[in-house]
């Protein structure tokens, strides 16, 4: 299959998703300056994020478990959203100790009423001590269960690999896989904002 860039995708089994909140899609042998150069092309209106300029803000949250690699999604996510229109001063940034505390704080920053949209990361792999299939459908059904009820989109970026090798290629391929992942995120997150606009407006007119 090939992607916008003209090269090669390939499906990797090793990533399970119970709940897709955004696509999980993996490019093989693509830079990141492609990625950027492929994500542009949406014909996003970077200029018009009305939710924004009205004092809406970003949520961005991640947990600490394996935090080099999560941090790469959360430094790419901020470096698109800027090629985006998307100041990084517009976005808030929570940590927490691991994925399962990441439903609960998106609850409570949900409910402040401040922000557009919430964006979750994490990685859950499989430790050896507990079911991380389980914590894994845990978080990501509790996420799409609370921007359903708050009508707040959640956007996520909690990935579970079926086999995680600590200090190994899995290890070095995910490092750059969030990097990407991050991109994706930033893209979701400006059409999101764009698909939201005519809502509001249509909401504060009626």
């Amino acid at each position: 299959m090939l992607c916008a860039a003209g090269v090669e995708q390939t499906p990797d089994l090793r990533i399970v998703c119970p709940v897709a909140l955004i696509p999980v899609s993996i490019y093989r042998g693509v830079t990141m300056d492609q990625i950027q150069a492929i994500t542009q092309d949406s014909k996003i209106d970077r200029d018009k994020f009305a939710l924004l300029n009205s004092g809406k803000r970003i949520a961005f949250i991640q947990s600490t478990w394996h935090s080099k690699i999560v941090d790469q999604s959360r430094k790419s996510f901020i470096n698109q959203c800027t090629l985006l229109g998307i100041a990084e001063n517009q976005i808030d940034f929570f940590r927490v100790p691991g994925s399962l505390e990441i439903p609960l704080q998106a609850k409570m920053l949900a409910k402040t009423g401040q922000y557009a949209i919430i964006v979750a990361a994490g990685l859950i792999v499989d430790g050896g001590i507990y079911r991380h299939d389980f914590v894994s459908s845990s978080v990501l059904d509790a996420l799409m269960s609370l921007q359903l009820e708050l009508e707040i989109p959640i956007l996520s970026l909690v990935l579970t690999p079926q086999h995680f090798d600590q200090g190994g290629t899995d290890e070095k391929f995910f490092f750059e896989h969030f990097k990407i992942k991050g991109v994706e995120a930033a893209n979701a997150c400006a059409m999101t904002l764009k698909n939201l606009q005519p809502l509001v407006l249509a909401k504060q007119s009626g």
